[in-house]
């Protein structure tokens, strides 16, 4: 199979979305205007059922849809392709994506790592001690998009909400100047988009800093182009540079993002998961929890145990980060917390290395293990100050139905930096 893509230009040219009604392609152009759409041949023929039309989850998946836009934000773009010029629809287009939280986690305020003299340092992200994450330039792209996707800004045209490196020199200096980060995440987009060649470059020049001891890859291409794994022309010297890391010594984990069991059926999956084990790489998964897409616990379930099967290790469930269309892919942090507990339960205990249901967000990663009577235990799986990590609290929902770590207030003072988001405190601290 060759890989095809289909960007918003080419929407009409998918035979299968003929069947499916004016109004509903009619939306998905609207969206699109606000919410980067592509998708390819490989996602089209093989992982969505077009028998279930807009309800099959792989479709919801890839297609933008109405719903993922308040009826403010629709209306106020329907206005301005139907009465205002283009100058004036592209200022409706940037208003609303400015308040859509583009960057949510505090990712362009406090993760910004700076040089010697201050300056920051393009592309780079270091919330955590040991970690950083590098978006190097060309792999600013998806071999498709998911329309959840809290890095949605990484793909619309507008350079000021990009985060990218167009060198790797910054990346190595900051390595070299802080010995304390043991790994680099190399994320995107996805760096699988890459040519072997130039990925090379990069993993050859990470490789060179001692103090590293894992590289990670964020990547969909196992879900979305396993072909890249499997035969595409340069399948060889692409594993051949992924195996430079485990010859070196270092750790490679590929942290792969499945959404539902679909994604795991087709055959070549498995191939490419095996010929990524062959070379000494390990496969960590994780995704969101996401209404109409995957929000039963038969789902997580049949999906933990099929990446199981395949040697992979489940890793997390997150819940929607608060940006984009979090207000239509999130479910309530009671009903997350049951799915994933019903989910768990079912799964044998080699499918218990996942940790969920998990908010990240501007001071760390909150696991929800508990809640009864509207208050929730939470711990901290990582933060910005280690001393914080794995910290057991406790807080109570200000709201009827939380979605998000904003909707919880705090029980005890001694624990209300916990709440901190880094710009202002927004809920009150609730005495014992």
């Amino acid at each position: 199979m060759r890989y095809k893509a289909y960007s918003l230009k080419d929407l009409e040219s998918i035979p299968q979305l003929k069947h499916l009604g004016k109004e509903i392609i009619d939306d998905i152009y609207t969206v699109a205007e606000i919410y980067p759409f592509k998708t390819n041949n490989y996602v089209i023929e093989q992982l969505i059922d077009w028998k279930k039309g807009i309800d099959d989850p792989i479709f919801r998946l890839n297609f933008p849809h109405r719903d993922m836009l308040l009826d403010e934000h629709y209306d106020k773009l329907i206005w301005g392709k139907k009465n205002g010029n283009a100058e004036a629809l592209k200022h409706i287009i940037r208003e609303i994506r400015l308040s859509l939280n583009p960057h949510p986690a505090g990712q362009t305020l406090y993760n910004i790592p700076r040089d010697a003299d201050g300056e920051a340092i393009e592309g780079l992200q270091h919330k955590y001690r040991t970690t950083v994450l590098y978006f190097p330039s060309h792999a600013q792209t998806c071999h498709a998009y998911c329309t959840f996707c809290f890095r949605w800004p990484q793909f619309v045209k507008d350079l000021d909400l990009k985060i990218q490196a167009k060198e790797i020199e910054p990346l190595i200096y900051y390595l070299e100047n802080n010995p304390g980060v043991s790994e680099v995440l190399i994320t995107g987009g996805d760096p699988m988009v890459m040519t072997p060649r130039i990925f090379e470059a990069y993993i050859d020049a990470i490789l060179k800093v001692d103090t590293i001891r894992a590289i990670r890859i964020g990547t969909k291409s196992l879900s979305y182009w396993p072909y890249k794994f499997v035969t595409d022309p340069e399948r060889d010297d692409m594993l051949n540079v992924l195996k430079k890391v485990v010859d070196s010594g270092r750790h490679l984990a590929i942290m792969a993002h499945f959404n539902h069991p679909a994604e795991l059926d087709p055959p070549v999956v498995r191939e490419a998961i095996l010929n990524l084990k062959k070379i000494g790489a390990e496969i960590r998964t994780q995704a969101p929890l996401l209404r109409n897409i995957n929000n039963k616990a038969s789902i997580w379930t049949a999906m933990w145990e099929k990446q199981m099967q395949l040697g992979c290790i489940p890793y997390y469930m997150f819940l929607p980060r608060d940006t984009g269309a979090q207000h239509y892919f999130a479910e309530s942090l009671f009903t997350a917390f049951d799915i994933y507990r019903e989910a768990i339960k079912c799964t044998p205990g080699l499918c218990r290395t996942v940790r969920g249901p998990v908010m990240s967000m501007t001071t760390g990663k909150v696991e929800i293990l508990d809640y009864e009577q509207g208050v929730f235990t939470l711990r901290y799986i990582q933060n910005r100050n280690p001393e914080f990590t794995y910290k057991v609290f406790q807080a109570i929902s200000l709201v009827k139905q939380p979605h998000w770590f904003d909707d919880l207030a705090c029980f005890d003072p001694k624990y209300s930096d916990f709440f901190e988001d880094g710009i202002s405190r927004k809920k009150r601290i609730i005495s014992a």
